[in-house]
């Protein structure tokens, strides 16, 4: 059986980069049925994975969110492999915009991938974000050549995607349509949604068109997430990929768990009551909205949630999932991407299918 070695993209933030090998395997071993005895190595002092493979599936790996060169043993030498781009869009449309509390891209690619890979449907898929933050999710969507959509309560995160996009379209002059407009209905202000649209199929001057490359969709709404299947209607999504709050205080910023300036971070006291009644808590979020966001998904969908294991624990998340409806993985692999953040952030993830 041939041996292959997958080197690994370097993160930029030290802890994660720790994690990052025990991350990827577990991935790989999820995401790539034909690789085998999967283990973790190097290439000098570069972090990389070892498998073997009978049937080498090339699209299959090309799709490792930490991939950054694949390569083929033969004789004690390296020969790389020719794999293919998958990536419709360019790296820096995820990792140009800094900000305190932004999810790590790297993290997001690792989620989306995983998510996607339980929804059995060709792409572009629609991929729904209902704590979309400042879009990092939905842009790694674009990226990697799928339709995004989200919410956002944050005002000011809605508008700081806005613009991004904007200028980003612009600046590297791919034909598009980006605009924002109010929301009413039945005579009542619901908000805002930014509706764009990337032309990738259409030449410009400065940027080639990609032949059989999509129209990328974007939709993002504002208003709570648990607003999210008021605001969307009768559409449904292929899947749902988000990073749940964390609870905890960054910096100056006090956002509350549905009302982020930045991804994820969310922030004030746990606890304390949302305007309106409503429990702004990470655990008391997503026992309201995970049985909405499952009433959004498509018959064969799936959703994938991160979270801070120190305010929620995973049997209680995995009962929430469950008593929604919702089918979540659990076991072997599965258990395998639990990292530390920072002192007061323990992450995971699970993923979780409908009928």
């Amino acid at each position: 059986m041939p041996d292959f070695r997958m080197l690994l993209s370097p993160s930029a933030n030290h802890v994660y980069r720790d994690a990052t090998p025990r991350l990827a395997a577990a991935e790989l071993e999820i995401t790539a049925g034909f690789a085998d005895q999967i283990a973790i190595t190097s290439l000098g002092r570069a972090d990389a994975l070892r498998f073997s493979a009978d049937d080498l599936d090339e699209l299959a790996l090309a799709a490792q969110s930490s991939l950054l060169v694949g390569f083929e043993e033969s004789d004690g030498w390296l020969r790389p492999l020719d794999l293919p781009n998958l990536q419709v869009m360019d790296d820096d449309l995820v990792t140009i915009p800094k900000y305190p509390g932004k999810t790590n891209e790297a993290f997001t690619r690792l989620l989306l991938h995983l998510t996607l890979s339980q929804v059995s449907r060709p792409g572009p898929l629609e991929v729904l974000d209902p704590l979309a933050g400042r879009g990092t999710t939905l842009l790694a969507a674009w990226q990697a050549g799928h339709h995004g959509f989200g919410v956002e309560a944050d005002e000011k995160a809605f508008d700081a995607l806005a613009s991004y996009l904007k200028t980003y379209l612009r600046t590297k002059r791919i034909k598009h349509s980006a605009q924002v407009s109010r929301v009413r209905r039945e005579g009542r202000s619901l908000g805002r949604r930014l509706d764009a649209e990337a032309r990738l199929d259409e030449a410009t001057h400065d940027h080639p068109a990609q032949p059989g490359a999509p129209r990328l969709k974007m939709t993002v709404f504002t208003g709570d997430t648990r607003d999210s299947a008021t605001l969307f209607g009768r559409k449904r999504f292929d899947a749902i990929v988000t990073d749940a709050p964390y609870g905890v205080v960054h910096g100056a910023e006090q956002r509350s768990s549905g009302q982020r300036g930045s991804d994820r971070h969310g922030s004030e006291r746990h606890g304390d009551p949302h305007p309106g009644g409503r429990d702004r808590s990470p655990s008391g979020l997503l026992a309201e909205a995970i049985p909405i966001w499952r009433s959004q998904l498509k018959p064969g969908g799936a959703l994938g949630i991160s979270w801070n294991t120190y305010t929620l624990s995973r049997d209680e998340l995995l009962e929430m999932l469950t008593d929604a409806g919702l089918h979540p993985f659990d076991d072997g692999p599965w258990l395998e991407f639990e990292h530390r953040v920072d002192s007061s952030i323990n992450r995971d993830l699970v993923v979780a299918i409908t009928d």
